[in-house]
């Protein structure tokens, strides 16, 4: 588990900067979809600039677990998609977590 990024929560939107050893991104928004057209869709879309970057969709929270957000950034520059999670801190602001997945077992 590793912290790429971190967020800040300005109203709807989140606003931060992704740093990895390949990534240096500052100035990173996650802006709420409006135009969404199921509920399999992204409830976020991930912007540098004008770029899109990725998607984010809400995890429902549990009791008093606030929500999360799992997250897939994109790039033609990466080899596959990155998988992340957003996390609130204790502080309120937001953690972007990246975990290697788990290699399946071969047949």
């Amino acid at each position: 588990m590793a912290t790429i990024g971190t967020f800040k929560k300005t109203g709807d939107e989140f606003k931060g900067s992704i740093t990895t050893l390949s990534v240096q991104a500052k100035n990173v928004r996650l802006v709420p979809e409006t135009n969404s057209s199921s509920d399999k869709a992204p409830s976020h879309r991930l912007y540098v600039g004008d770029a899109e970057i990725g998607a984010a969709w809400k995890n429902a929270g549990n009791g008093d677990k606030r929500p999360t957000y799992s997250v897939k950034l994109d790039d033609p520059s990466f080899t596959a998609p990155v998988h992340a999670l957003l996390v609130e801190r204790q502080d309120g602001d937001f953690d972007l977590i990246w975990t290697r997945p788990a290699k399946r077992r071969g047949r």
